[in-house]
């Protein structure tokens, strides 16, 4: 079993019998989000596989980030846990620009996207490293840390900063929101079966 992909005006006509999965930060998710999507965090997919895997079993899940590398890292998890799973091409950033609605609640804390995140945070150390760097030469090295962690994320696929910033409190779910949502996904035998 391999993950496969959807493009957006492919699951745009789809979407009424497709359960989407938004591995974003609750931030991110609350920033903007396909309508009727479930937001479960890429930090808590584990924890949701059981329930992820009696979706599946009810219907195709499509996965969904901003561009959609954690997406794929997300389908490659359930595909490896016998998932069936499908991504959404370029996650909500393309979803959007195919002129496609994103959901955002009124009451909705606006938070950046975890790319964005990511580039304020690296740009501010690698500008700290070379203004401290002019009386400390030792702090340069600041900067040639964080040029090289970019370079690692861009050949890897993987961000090791992101994986940090998800960790903040402003990035995180509240556990009432990730357990409503699990139950949400959860049919009313496995609810049973688990004694919730």
């Amino acid at each position: 079993m391999t993950p496969t992909s959807l493009a957006p005006d492919q699951a745009h006509a789809r979407l009424h019998e497709l359960t989407v999965i938004d591995v974003r930060t609750s931030g991110e998710y609350a920033s903007g989000h396909i309508a009727g999507a479930h937001n479960i965090p890429l930090d808590h997919l584990d924890a949701a596989l059981p329930v992820l895997k009696s979706a599946a079993g009810r219907g195709e899940l499509v996965v969904v980030c901003a561009s959609g590398a954690r997406s794929a890292q997300a389908c490659a998890t359930l595909v490896a846990h016998g998932i069936p799973a499908a991504t959404l091409t370029g996650g909500t950033t393309a979803w959007s620009r195919y002129g496609h609605d994103l959901h955002r609640p009124a009451d909705a804390r606006a938070v950046w996207p975890m790319d964005r995140q990511v580039r304020f945070v690296a740009g501010s150390l690698v500008l700290t490293g070379l203004a401290v760097g002019q009386r400390w030469a030792a702090a340069r090295w600041l900067s040639v840390g964080v040029a090289g962690g970019l370079v690692h994320s861009a050949v890897s696929g993987s961000c090791a900063m992101a994986r940090v910033l998800a960790r903040l409190p402003l990035n995180q779910p509240r556990a009432t929101d990730l357990d409503a949502t699990l139950a949400v996904l959860a049919d009313s035998d496995d609810l049973t079966a688990s004694g919730q």
